[in-house]
């Protein structure tokens, strides 16, 4: 009989070797499993100092420098020695390093180290606008986008515009307008970054109308810019049989006036002529054809007299 240790060994490499398979197969079936990537991150952007914001200025090893400041509204703080600073439009360091800069440029300080706190921003929230689900302000500190500022506002209304105006706190008198698209492309370039004070304004979208002798006269939002009349008719579940086409046309509001614009209708129907693109606030109008009228009255009339002669002779 074999010595205990021997034994054990040999229990050993047998156990290895029935669970060699196992383990083989443990590892196909883990190089099979995809490794998540490393989620990407973004560094916040830094907030801007802007008028009505509360700091708090201390400099290392003087005690008495310490106070409480406002920001003008010309974006600038009082100092003791230092002055007025222009801190609006900078961040926290670099407001940090201006008012080091004057207070060592004035031989104050030798080597200041200024430290801000920001105590308390004058606005916080991020006001959405215009044609979204739930207009208000809300609070999104950090770094944000614009779709982000749309999402709070529980996304766009049916109404909803292409065109979004923000003005940001650190410019209020440059607003920027960006698009909003359907392609993915074009999305992420018009997914701009938002910060708190912005103020976020979703455009309406323009309507079309398509009244006269149509089967559903309708309003239609201007979702779609790149609208034609033969959308705008089918949309208005197309045109009646006693409609005359040809003498369908635009009414345009202009600078000066309203614009008829004539639509060959029919033949743009048949292939003849080319579509012809829709404005917001344009009226297409359908007219009625008082020849097709009567005729079809008449058809009308004679069916009904070929009814009535056909139950009398019944």
């Amino acid at each position: 009989m074999l010595p205990f240790t021997r034994r054990c060994v040999l229990g050993s490499l047998m156990v290895g070797l029935l669970m060699l398979p196992l383990f083989c197969q443990w590892s196909v079936v883990a190089q099979q499993i995809p490794l998540a990537p490393p989620e990407a991150t973004h560094p916040d952007k830094p907030l801007l100092l802007g008028p009505g914001d509360l700091l708090h200025i201390s400099v290392l090893g003087a005690p008495e420098f310490d106070r409480d400041v406002r920001v003008s509204e010309s974006g600038k703080i009082a100092l003791p020695f230092a002055g007025e600073v222009l801190v609006g439009g900078s961040t926290t360091e670099e407001a940090e390093r201006a008012i080091a800069h004057r207070l060592s440029s004035g031989e104050f300080f030798t080597d200041p180290q200024v430290s801000i706190l920001v105590k308390e921003y004058a606005t916080q929230g991020v006001s959405v606008l215009g044609e979204v689900q739930k207009p208000g302000i809300y609070s999104l500190l950090g770094s944000h986008t614009l779709f982000d500022a749309i999402s709070a506002a529980g996304g766009t209304t049916a109404k909803a515009g292409q065109t979004v105006t923000i003005t940001h706190r650190s410019q209020p008198d440059k607003p920027e307008v960006t698009t909003l698209h359907q392609a993915s492309d074009h999305s992420i370039r018009g997914n701009v970054d938002i910060s708190p004070g912005d103020t976020v304004v979703v455009s309406k979208a323009g309507m079309v109308y398509v009244v006269g002798d149509v089967k559903q006269p309708t309003a239609i939002v201007l979702e779609n810019p790149d609208l034609t009349v033969l959308q705008a008719i089918a949309i208005a579940q197309g045109a009646n049989t006693t409609a005359s086409l040809d003498n369908s046309k635009i009414l345009r509001q202009t600078k000066s006036g309203m614009l008829e614009i004539s639509v060959p209708l029919k033949k743009i129907l048949s292939a003849k002529l080319a579509d012809v693109p829709m404005q917001s606030d344009d009226v297409l109008f359908v007219p009625q054809s008082t020849a097709k009228k009567a005729a079809i009255r008449t058809l009308e009339a004679v069916v009904q007299t070929a009814t009535g002669l056909a139950i009398y002779a019944h």
